[in-house]
């Protein structure tokens, strides 16, 4: 009889997690994914109330998580936290936009979104590599990106340049550290319906425009990023490293 392959797993189970920006939108469901699929999630965020609301919620399925306090801009508190933790998989939801006309973008707008969108991102990455390495261990690192990274949008230039950035970032980084097995992706989403993405949503010529865009024809869920996450996270993408998986409706199908 023939010997039929094996799926590979998606069990995250003896896995711990660490996710930033997990106290609501797309971080909240990524968390909520991770530990479904049986890690143990490190919720991060800087806001302690939501950070709470979002465990306690994950502890009511019978699930396993706890919260952490951070600022990711705060590269010191970050590099401390891969001192003190070993993390199997790292998934990076912190995210900013100030969306303006490029001519009008301040010196002030343009540096909160760098710090947040692409020099936490890159230190997150660097730091997590280094701590893998040190132990010997495989991981899986994840930044929700964008469609943004790959097209360009209204009033995005800043926004754009970010994510842009990110992905140029991570194929660097997955050519240097596939020899240690950890692997480092890119999700990247168009217009989910988070409170990050209402002010958007919200203007009716914007949302033509999405909805012209989006060949399937709707926003999109946060459920819609639930599965990518478990599938970088886990087994079941061994071979996949320095890519970008569009959840994008086939905006960039164009």
């Amino acid at each position: 009889m023939t010997q039929l392959p094996d799926t590979p797993s998606f069990s995250l189970a003896g896995r711990t997690a660490l996710v930033t920006g997990a106290s609501s939108g797309i971080g909240q469901g990524c968390a909520a994914a991770l530990a479904a699929a049986g890690a143990h999630v490190v919720c991060a965020a800087r806001g302690a109330d939501k950070l709470q609301d979002t465990v306690a919620a994950i502890a009511a399925r019978g699930q396993s998580a706890e919260a952490l306090v951070l600022d990711q801009a705060d590269l010191g508190a970050l590099e401390a936290v891969f001192a003190k933790r070993d993390f199997d998989v790292v998934v990076n939801s912190a995210g900013l936009a100030r969306h303006s006309p490029a001519i009008e973008t301040t010196v002030e707008d343009f540096d909160a979104v760098m710090s947040i969108n692409l020099r936490s991102a890159y230190f997150l990455s660097a730091f997590a590599a280094k701590a893998l390495k040190g132990k010997g261990k495989p991981g899986s690192i994840i930044h929700i990106s964008s469609q943004m990274g790959h097209v360009g949008g209204i009033d995005r230039a800043v926004y754009c340049a970010t994510k842009h950035g990110l992905e140029g970032m991570v194929k660097s980084m997955a050519i240097e550290w596939g020899p240690d097995q950890i692997r480092i992706n890119t999700i990247c989403p168009t217009f989910i319906r988070t409170p990050l993405g209402a002010q958007t949503l919200e203007i009716p010529e914007r949302r033509k425009w999405i909805e012209d865009k989006i060949k399937l024809g709707r926003v999109g869920e946060v459920e819609d990023i639930m599965g990518a996450v478990v599938y970088l996270a886990s087994d079941a993408s061994a071979l996949v490293t320095g890519s970008a998986m569009m959840i994008d409706g086939g905006w960039t199908a164009d």
